[in-house]
Protein backbone atom coordinates (compact mmCIF):
# COMPACT_ATOMS: atom_id res chain seq x y z
CA UNK A 1 0.00 0.00 0.00
CA UNK A 2 1.51 3.31 -1.11
CA UNK A 3 1.42 6.08 1.47
CA UNK A 4 3.16 9.43 1.85
CA UNK A 5 6.75 9.51 3.06
CA UNK A 6 6.44 11.52 6.28
CA UNK A 7 10.17 12.06 6.81
CA UNK A 8 10.99 15.56 8.10
CA UNK A 9 7.38 16.72 8.14
CA UNK A 10 6.48 18.78 11.21
CA UNK A 11 3.72 17.93 13.68
CA UNK A 12 2.48 19.33 16.94
CA UNK A 13 0.68 16.98 19.32
CA UNK A 14 -1.29 18.48 22.20
CA UNK A 15 -1.94 16.42 25.30
CA UNK A 16 1.29 14.57 24.52
CA UNK A 17 2.09 13.70 28.13
CA UNK A 18 0.11 10.43 28.15
CA UNK A 19 -2.40 8.23 26.39
CA UNK A 20 -3.33 8.88 22.77
CA UNK A 21 -1.08 11.93 22.52
CA UNK A 22 1.98 10.06 23.73
CA UNK A 23 1.23 7.12 21.43
CA UNK A 24 0.76 9.45 18.47
CA UNK A 25 4.05 11.19 19.17
CA UNK A 26 5.87 7.85 19.25
CA UNK A 27 4.40 6.72 15.93
CA UNK A 28 5.04 10.03 14.18
CA UNK A 29 8.67 10.11 15.31
CA UNK A 30 9.02 6.51 14.11
CA UNK A 31 7.83 7.76 10.70
CA UNK A 32 10.68 10.28 10.68
CA UNK A 33 8.69 13.39 11.55
CA UNK A 34 9.73 16.29 13.74
CA UNK A 35 7.21 16.27 16.59
CA UNK A 36 6.51 19.09 19.01
CA UNK A 37 5.18 17.58 22.23
CA UNK A 38 2.86 19.96 24.06
CA UNK A 39 1.08 19.52 27.38
CA UNK A 40 0.81 21.13 30.80
CA UNK A 41 2.89 18.43 32.52
CA UNK A 42 6.41 19.62 31.76
CA UNK A 43 8.25 16.72 33.37
CA UNK A 44 6.34 14.12 31.35
CA UNK A 45 6.86 15.68 27.94
CA UNK A 46 10.50 16.49 28.64
CA UNK A 47 11.13 12.87 29.62
CA UNK A 48 9.33 11.66 26.49
CA UNK A 49 11.30 14.06 24.26
CA UNK A 50 14.56 12.81 25.77
CA UNK A 51 13.52 9.22 25.12
CA UNK A 52 12.46 9.90 21.52
CA UNK A 53 15.61 11.80 20.60
CA UNK A 54 16.33 14.83 18.44
CA UNK A 55 13.15 14.45 16.37
CA UNK A 56 11.06 15.43 19.43
CA UNK A 57 10.80 18.83 21.11
CA UNK A 58 8.91 19.49 24.34
CA UNK A 59 7.10 22.82 24.77
CA UNK A 60 4.86 23.27 27.80
CA UNK A 61 1.52 24.95 27.10
CA UNK A 62 -2.07 24.99 28.34
CA UNK A 63 -4.21 24.92 25.20
CA UNK A 64 -7.00 26.79 26.99
CA UNK A 65 -4.67 29.79 27.42
CA UNK A 66 -4.57 31.78 24.16
CA UNK A 67 -1.32 33.56 25.09
CA UNK A 68 0.47 30.27 25.78
CA UNK A 69 -0.81 28.85 22.51
CA UNK A 70 0.41 31.88 20.55
CA UNK A 71 3.85 31.50 22.15
CA UNK A 72 3.88 27.79 21.25
CA UNK A 73 3.17 28.42 17.57
CA UNK A 74 5.57 31.37 17.42
CA UNK A 75 8.31 28.96 18.53
CA UNK A 76 7.24 26.45 15.87
CA UNK A 77 7.36 29.14 13.17
CA UNK A 78 10.78 30.34 14.32
CA UNK A 79 12.33 26.86 14.40
CA UNK A 80 10.60 25.04 11.54
CA UNK A 81 9.08 27.75 9.35
CA UNK A 82 5.75 25.96 9.06
CA UNK A 83 3.59 23.04 10.15
CA UNK A 84 2.27 19.93 8.40
CA UNK A 85 0.10 18.33 11.09
CA UNK A 86 -1.81 19.66 14.06
CA UNK A 87 -3.15 16.87 16.27
CA UNK A 88 -5.63 18.41 18.70
CA UNK A 89 -5.66 15.70 21.32
CA UNK A 90 -5.73 17.58 24.64
CA UNK A 91 -9.08 17.38 26.42
CA UNK A 92 -10.93 16.18 29.46
CA UNK A 93 -14.26 14.77 30.56
CA UNK A 94 -16.02 15.00 33.93
CA UNK A 95 -18.62 12.32 34.59
CA UNK A 96 -21.93 13.04 36.32
CA UNK A 97 -25.61 13.65 35.70
CA UNK A 98 -26.22 17.16 34.42
CA UNK A 99 -28.74 18.11 37.14
CA UNK A 100 -26.07 17.66 39.81
CA UNK A 101 -23.09 18.92 37.79
CA UNK A 102 -21.06 22.00 38.65
CA UNK A 103 -20.58 25.06 36.40
CA UNK A 104 -16.85 25.05 37.12
CA UNK A 105 -16.66 21.57 35.56
CA UNK A 106 -18.60 22.78 32.51
CA UNK A 107 -16.01 25.53 32.09
CA UNK A 108 -13.08 23.14 32.44
CA UNK A 109 -14.45 20.94 29.67
CA UNK A 110 -15.39 23.85 27.43
CA UNK A 111 -12.00 25.51 27.94
CA UNK A 112 -10.01 22.37 27.13
CA UNK A 113 -12.22 20.69 24.56
CA UNK A 114 -13.52 23.70 22.61
CA UNK A 115 -11.30 26.70 23.32
CA UNK A 116 -8.21 24.48 23.23
CA UNK A 117 -9.11 23.30 19.72
CA UNK A 118 -10.05 26.81 18.61
CA UNK A 119 -6.86 28.37 19.96
CA UNK A 120 -4.53 25.80 18.43
CA UNK A 121 -6.34 25.55 15.11
CA UNK A 122 -6.47 29.33 14.66
CA UNK A 123 -2.73 29.60 15.36
CA UNK A 124 -1.84 26.64 13.12
CA UNK A 125 -3.65 27.61 9.92
CA UNK A 126 -1.20 30.34 8.79
CA UNK A 127 1.71 27.90 9.26
CA UNK A 128 0.04 25.29 7.02
CA UNK A 129 -0.55 27.36 3.91
CA UNK A 130 1.40 26.16 0.90
CA UNK A 131 2.45 22.87 2.54
CA UNK A 132 1.16 19.89 0.52
CA UNK A 133 -0.95 17.49 2.56
CA UNK A 134 -1.15 19.72 5.63
CA UNK A 135 -3.78 18.46 8.06
CA UNK A 136 -5.71 19.53 11.13
CA UNK A 137 -6.84 16.41 12.95
CA UNK A 138 -8.72 16.50 16.24
CA UNK A 139 -9.84 13.89 18.70
CA UNK A 140 -13.60 13.90 19.08
CA UNK A 141 -15.43 10.87 20.50
CA UNK A 142 -18.28 8.48 19.97
CA UNK A 143 -19.80 11.03 22.37
CA UNK A 144 -19.51 13.56 19.53
CA UNK A 145 -22.00 11.51 17.55
CA UNK A 146 -24.28 10.13 20.25
CA UNK A 147 -25.43 11.51 23.57
CA UNK A 148 -24.22 9.41 26.48
CA UNK A 149 -25.89 9.43 29.88
CA UNK A 150 -23.64 11.01 32.49
CA UNK A 151 -21.50 12.77 29.90
CA UNK A 152 -23.88 15.48 28.72
CA UNK A 153 -21.53 18.47 28.77
CA UNK A 154 -18.60 16.42 27.49
CA UNK A 155 -20.79 15.23 24.60
CA UNK A 156 -21.81 18.82 23.90
CA UNK A 157 -18.15 19.82 23.56
CA UNK A 158 -17.43 16.95 21.20
CA UNK A 159 -20.50 17.69 19.07
CA UNK A 160 -19.03 21.20 18.80
CA UNK A 161 -15.70 19.79 17.64
CA UNK A 162 -17.44 17.79 14.90
CA UNK A 163 -19.43 20.81 13.74
CA UNK A 164 -16.36 23.03 13.69
CA UNK A 165 -14.42 20.55 11.61
CA UNK A 166 -17.19 20.10 9.07
CA UNK A 167 -17.25 23.87 8.55
CA UNK A 168 -13.45 24.17 8.48
CA UNK A 169 -13.24 21.42 5.88
CA UNK A 170 -15.35 23.60 3.59
CA UNK A 171 -13.37 26.76 4.38
CA UNK A 172 -9.90 25.28 3.96
CA UNK A 173 -10.30 22.50 1.41
CA UNK A 174 -9.63 24.67 -1.65
CA UNK A 175 -6.35 25.76 -0.05
CA UNK A 176 -5.30 22.12 0.21
CA UNK A 177 -5.53 21.96 4.01
CA UNK A 178 -7.17 18.74 5.13
CA UNK A 179 -9.48 18.68 8.16
CA UNK A 180 -10.24 15.40 9.91
CA UNK A 181 -11.70 14.06 13.15
CA UNK A 182 -11.12 10.80 14.97
CA UNK A 183 -13.96 9.56 17.18
CA UNK A 184 -12.70 6.87 19.54
CA UNK A 185 -14.87 4.65 21.66
CA UNK A 186 -13.59 3.07 24.86
CA UNK A 187 -9.79 3.38 25.17
CA UNK A 188 -7.30 2.41 27.86
CA UNK A 189 -6.10 5.91 28.89
CA UNK A 190 -6.17 8.22 31.92
CA UNK A 191 -9.40 9.80 30.60
CA UNK A 192 -12.35 10.34 32.91
CA UNK A 193 -12.72 12.50 36.01
CA UNK A 194 -15.22 11.63 38.73
CA UNK A 195 -15.63 8.08 37.42
CA UNK A 196 -15.45 5.14 39.85
CA UNK A 197 -12.18 3.53 38.76
CA UNK A 198 -13.29 -0.05 39.41
CA UNK A 199 -16.36 0.42 37.22
CA UNK A 200 -14.30 2.07 34.48
CA UNK A 201 -11.72 -0.72 34.52
CA UNK A 202 -14.43 -3.39 34.46
CA UNK A 203 -16.16 -1.78 31.47
CA UNK A 204 -12.93 -1.52 29.52
CA UNK A 205 -12.08 -5.15 30.26
CA UNK A 206 -15.53 -6.34 29.19
CA UNK A 207 -15.31 -4.35 25.94
CA UNK A 208 -11.66 -5.28 25.27
CA UNK A 209 -11.06 -1.55 24.93
CA UNK A 210 -8.81 0.02 22.34
CA UNK A 211 -5.24 0.88 23.19
CA UNK A 212 -3.90 4.38 22.69
CA UNK A 213 -1.76 2.95 19.88
CA UNK A 214 -4.89 1.80 18.04
CA UNK A 215 -6.12 5.39 17.88
CA UNK A 216 -2.69 6.76 17.00
CA UNK A 217 -2.55 4.38 14.04
CA UNK A 218 -5.81 5.88 12.76
CA UNK A 219 -4.14 9.31 12.81
CA UNK A 220 -1.10 8.10 10.85
CA UNK A 221 -3.34 6.30 8.35
CA UNK A 222 -5.32 9.50 7.68
CA UNK A 223 -2.28 11.78 7.50
CA UNK A 224 -0.14 9.52 5.32
CA UNK A 225 -2.66 9.46 2.49
CA UNK A 226 -1.79 11.29 -0.73
CA UNK A 227 -2.28 15.06 -0.25
CA UNK A 228 -5.34 14.97 -2.51
CA UNK A 229 -7.04 12.43 -0.22
CA UNK A 230 -9.07 13.51 2.79
CA UNK A 231 -10.02 10.90 5.36
CA UNK A 232 -12.61 13.21 6.84
CA UNK A 233 -13.83 11.16 9.79
CA UNK A 234 -12.75 7.98 11.53
CA UNK A 235 -15.10 6.39 14.05
CA UNK A 236 -13.03 3.71 15.80
CA UNK A 237 -14.31 1.59 18.65
CA UNK A 238 -13.81 -1.83 20.21
CA UNK A 239 -15.71 -4.45 18.24
CA UNK A 240 -17.56 -5.41 21.44
CA UNK A 241 -18.71 -1.82 22.06
CA UNK A 242 -22.09 -1.99 20.37
CA UNK A 243 -23.38 1.19 22.01
CA UNK A 244 -23.35 4.09 21.87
Amino acid sequence: MKMQDLTDKVAVVTGASSGIGEAAARLLVAEGMHVILSARRRERIEALAEELGDKATAITADVADADQVRALFDKIRARFGGLDLLFNNAGLGVFGRFASSMPEDWRRMIDANIYGVLNCTHAAIPLMKGRPGAMICSVSSTGGRYGVEGWSVYCATKFAVNGLHDALRKELGLEGIRVSVIEPGAVWTEFGHNVPQEALQERREILDALTAEDVAQALVYAFAQHPRVLVEEILVRPVKQVAP
